[in-house]
């Protein structure tokens, strides 16, 4: 009998013992949950609305837990100040600038606040420091936001069936181009004819690049040392003669320029019958005239040639033109 309550009572030690070492284990696994056993700050922010957030509820960072909710209050004007239990171990990597917001776990999860920014420049958070506070999109904002965008897709899905509805009986200018034989042909000659122009287009550039090539060419030889072109572009005694050329040559025109105009001048003379030039070359009267008058001459002067002979051999003039003769004769000599 003793046997049996001594098993009895080893029994039950067993099941206590064990009993207390799954309550520590507990304990344990529960406290690194809620960061019991780590020591914490507390870092406050101040929400309109915190959208049925509750004590206890995680806080997180770059979405790693690193802290919980401590508590909730009310401030003077019903604004809710949230107190959060931070890891002291992670506040080092939180600046004075971050920003907290409510926000939830899933679509449907539990709520918690999210820390985010912060700049480096700023100094770390410390104990009892206040974040700003960034407004959350709640739910019901985001349901009235899908209403809204339900309603804009069923509008745009009715205008879109009465636009395929047009166009399928023919209406519209795709209507048109879908049923009309015509217009599609025109569609298609315009099309060949728009390829067309860009065929040319992509000719004329490949044209232009060609010139580019020949005048980048050009210029390469402009900088070539020894050839005509860099002579005369970096050359100044033969660009100063070439430039005395062009001078000369500008003035030879001019005075080409000048014969030219004078030999115009000459010929309106010519052509004109109140000077003597034009009246001998436009006066046929005159002319006729004048060719008399010269044969006249011509037969006075042969007859006083005659005479002369004459007088040469009058008895009375003999001697004095013999007289003569002999005097040319002995200048001559």
């Amino acid at each position: 009998m003793k046997a049996i309550k001594s098993k009895r009572a080893t029994i039950v030690g067993i099941f206590i013992f064990l009993a207390l070492a799954i309550l520590v284990i507990a304990v344990f696994t529960l406290g690194g949950q809620k960061k019991t056993f780590v020591k914490v700050i507390t870092v406050k922010a101040i929400f309109d609305d915190v959208s049925g957030l509750q004590n206890g509820n995680n806080v997180w960072l770059s979405g790693v837990k690193i802290g919980t909710i401590k508590k909730m209050t009310f401030t003077s004007d019903a604004l809710v100040e949230v107190d959060m239990n931070i890891d002291e171990r992670i506040a080092r990597l939180i600046h004075k600038d971050a920003k907290a917001k409510v926000s939830s776990n899933g679509l449907m999860g539990n709520k918690i606040v999210v820390i985010f920014g912060g700049t480096r420049s700023f100094p770390v958070v410390r104990d009892k420091d206040f974040l700003l506070p960034e407004k959350p999109v709640s739910t019901e904002d985001m349901l009235a936001t899908l209403q809204a965008n339900n309603k804009n897709l069923l509008a745009i899905t009715s205008n879109f069936s009465d636009i395929s509805k047009k166009i399928a009986e023919g209406q519209g200018t795709i209507g048109q181009l879908l049923h009309n034989d015509t217009i599609a042909r025109d569609l298609r000659r315009t099309l060949l004819a728009l390829q067309s122009t860009v065929l040319s287009f992509k000719a004329t550039a490949a044209q232009s690049q060609e010139v580019m090539k020949n005048l980048s060419n050009f210029t390469a030889q402009l900088n070539k040392e020894g050839t005509l072109i860099n002579d005369l572009v970096t050359d100044t005694i033969m660009f100063n003669n070439l430039r005395g050329t062009i001078t000369q040559l500008r003035e030879v025109s001019y005075t080409a320029s000048e014969i030219t105009n004078n030999i115009k001048n000459a010929s309106e003379q010519l052509n004109n019958r109140n000077n003597a030039a034009g009246a001998l070359l436009n006066d046929d009267e005159l002319a006729v005239r004048l060719k008399s008058t010269i044969i006249n001459l011509e037969a006075a002067s042969k007859n006083l040639n005659e005479d002369l002979l004459a007088l040469q051999h009058n008895f009375f003039l003999r001697g004095y033109f013999k007289n003569k003769s002999k005097s040319q004769k002995t200048e001559n000599q």
